[in-house]
């Protein structure tokens, strides 16, 4: 047996080994920032008492990216805000050049059962500023607490309703639907929801970032 027959015995296995392996699996294609959503709030946005990563700001950019949106979502959420408080932060939102702003007020202020017209006119201000820079607004719909009277409680949803009746606003009529009043989606406190509130919360609201979404990507055209 000879050097060369030899030699092609090996060549002949080595591309048999070759041809029998399996190519390792592709990463997917990683998915392009193509704009920024800043969630504007309070506890609930900032997400006190769970992981930042359990905060529905960052649940939201995941399930945002899962479904090919590749969005930055940026936490800009405040413990204790209240809408006068949010309205102060304009200028410093406006800086962090969103294109779409979700909007979630007005808890804090009905927690402390302050008059419902200043709340409407924070959230108008608010929604008003962000609208001339030709920034889309969801607007999260809230509800009080029933301790103060079914008058205040319908006052102070009514500040929702009539912010969200404007075109230029997608409203979320209830930010806490599915999630406010069941025990095992809250914190102790019954108000914070716990991660798997959050999640639920981003199941709720998806379809009305995705509708924002949409509506940015049109007036880019």
């Amino acid at each position: 047996m000879n050097n060369a027959f030899i030699q092609a015995v090996i060549y002949a296995c080595l591309i048999l080994a070759a041809c029998g392996k399996e190519e390792p699996p592709s990463a997917p294609p990683e998915i392009q920032s193509t704009g920024t959503i800043v969630a504007m709030g309070d506890s609930l946005t900032e997400g006190l008492g769970v992981p930042e990563e359990k905060a529905y700001p960052a649940l939201l950019q995941k399930a945002l990216r899962d479904k090919g949106y590749g969005y930055r979502v940026v936490n800009a959420g405040i413990s204790g805000e209240t809408s006068s408080g949010a309205r102060s932060r304009i200028g410093w939102v406006l800086r962090m050049k969103p294109d779409i702003v979700i909007l979630e007020t007005g808890a804090n202020d009905g927690l402390r059962g302050l008059d419902p017209e200043l709340i409407r006119r924070n959230i108008r201000d608010i929604v008003d500023a962000f609208t001339s820079e030709g920034i889309v607004v969801v607007l999260a719909g809230m509800k009080t607490l029933p301790n103060l009277g079914p008058a205040y409680s319908k006052m102070f949803a009514d500040v929702y309703t009539d912010a969200g009746g404007d075109s230029d606003v997608i409203l979320i009529p209830f930010f806490l639907e599915g999630v406010a009043g069941v025990p095992a989606l809250n914190q102790s406190d019954g108000i914070h929801p716990t991660a798997d509130g959050y999640a639920r919360v981003v199941e709720h609201i998806l379809p009305y970032v995705t509708e924002a979404i949409v509506r940015h990507q049109k007036q880019s055209r």
